[in-house]
């Protein structure tokens, strides 16, 4: 079967590169469908290899492809053509468990798998699992076919981590990790990942890698790599919690790039330093400055904060004091983009569905796999993303045009 490659897309506009995008995604699937069915029939002759004639021939042996026919999937028409297996036992005939006879519609397998294999369940308890949903279908997903498809899987994630980035450019970045347990390895699994702003407004997934911890040294290589790639230009500003891995790492390979502290993780680690009485108002202090409508009306409220609570309650004003620098970066890009770039919330949310996918498990097989799931879910997620709101004005942002209080200085 020939193999997927991931080739440089030359993107004139918008529809060209949607559609380019959806005939990428389509090759992927047609190319993991014909892999399950080509084991799920080797499967099958493989279980039936003893049934022989009266000559000592194989009564179960390969019969080519079925005519060519169109299978209807979420991400559009596939034209494939099915093995096909003759089976001249009496009364025995062999039928896709994957594609039935006269199935034209997919189901939603492909998006559960990835699911239940970051929930802790075996390749061998996936019929188990998925028989209530799928019935006799699920017979088709032995532990053969979703191992088959594990492994294709890893194999598209490593070409998507090394696709050419040359003809990309991101205004904004979002980064963070997520920890995950794996059974085959004593040491957690953190998955670096970045976000970014394509020019349209649209969000994308930028890389993902198995980092150690998060530390500088997993950072910078992910960032070198995207330069490697073909990544020419910084981002404008670049958004993330108070992880100094990253801080560091991004300073040193594109120092020409703004920061911004997620100011959710900082309000929760400001609040963590005092007693549950004074959190609600201490709370509400936080909101006004960075929901401020000027710079100037966010520091009044940060100097008043610090005024308050600094005599009773040093430790969290000296949380909030430490990353002055970086929380009001915000304010010199349009407002209409603020409520995308004073937070992390856009990978954060993201990261939410995996986090309630994965806790309270004893964890997945392998790194690679663990990793290979998390990318699954994720691009599944891009799908459902929304443009950024004023995405009519990053065209500004990448020419350098200055904000002053989220509103443009006029020369």
């Amino acid at each position: 079967m020939k193999e997927t490659t991931f080739q440089p897309l030359n993107i004139q506009d918008v529809k060209t590169e949607r559609d380019a995008l959806n005939q990428l995604l389509q090759t992927g699937a047609l190319r993991m469908l014909m892999s399950a069915l080509e084991t799920e029939v080797s499967h099958y002759i493989s279980e039936n290899s003893s049934s022989k004639d009266s000559c000592g021939h194989r009564q179960v042996v390969r019969n080519g492809y079925s005519q060519e026919r169109t299978l209807n999937t979420e991400i559009g028409s596939l034209r494939l053509k099915l093995p096909r297996v003759n089976d001249k036992r009496s009364g025995h005939h062999f039928e896709s468990n994957i594609i039935p006879k006269y199935a034209r519609n997919s189901p939603t397998i492909e998006k559960l798998i990835p699911v239940l294999y970051l929930k802790g369940i075996s390749t061998g308890q996936f019929q188990q699992v998925l028989e209530p949903l799928f019935g006799e279908k699920a017979k088709g997903l032995s532990a053969q076919v979703i191992s088959k498809l594990i492994k294709v899987w890893e194999t598209d994630y490593d070409a998507w981590n090394k696709r050419d980035l040359s003809n990309k450019e991101y205004v904004y970045f979002w980064a963070d990790g997520i920890y995950s347990n794996v059974r085959l390895d004593d040491d957690r699994v953190c998955t670096l990942v970045i976000l970014g702003t394509l020019p349209d407004g649209r969000k994308e997934l930028v890389s993902i890698i198995d980092g150690y911890r998060e530390s500088t040294l997993s950072w910078k290589e992910l960032l070198l790599d995207l330069k490697k790639r073909g990544l020419k230009k910084a981002p404008k500003i670049a958004v993330a919690d108070g992880a100094l891995g990253f801080w560091k790492a991004i300073s040193e390979v594109f120092p020409e790039t703004k920061t911004q502290r997620c100011w959710v993780h900082k309000t929760a680690n400001i609040l963590d330093k005092m007693p549950k009485k004074v959190q609600v108002n201490a709370k509400k202090h936080l909101h006004e400055i960075y929901m401020a409508e000027t710079k100037k009306d966010a520091l009044n409220a940060y100097d008043y904060f610090l005024d308050l609570y600094s005599a009773k309650y040093p430790k969290a004003c000296l949380c909030l004091k430490k990353d002055k620098d970086s929380l009001f970066t915000f304010f010199d890009f349009p407002a209409k983009h603020w409520q995308h770039i004073r937070t992390s919330n856009p990978i954060e949310s993201t990261f939410a569905t995996v986090r309630h996918r994965t806790k309270r498990t004893k964890g997945r097989g392998t790194r690679k796999a663990t990793v290979t799931m998390v990318w699954k879910m994720i691009l599944d997620a891009q799908n459902s993303w929304r443009r950024i709101r004023g995405y009519s004005l990053i065209c500004k942002v990448m020419q350098g045009v200055e904000f002053v209080d989220g509103i443009e200085k006029i020369a």
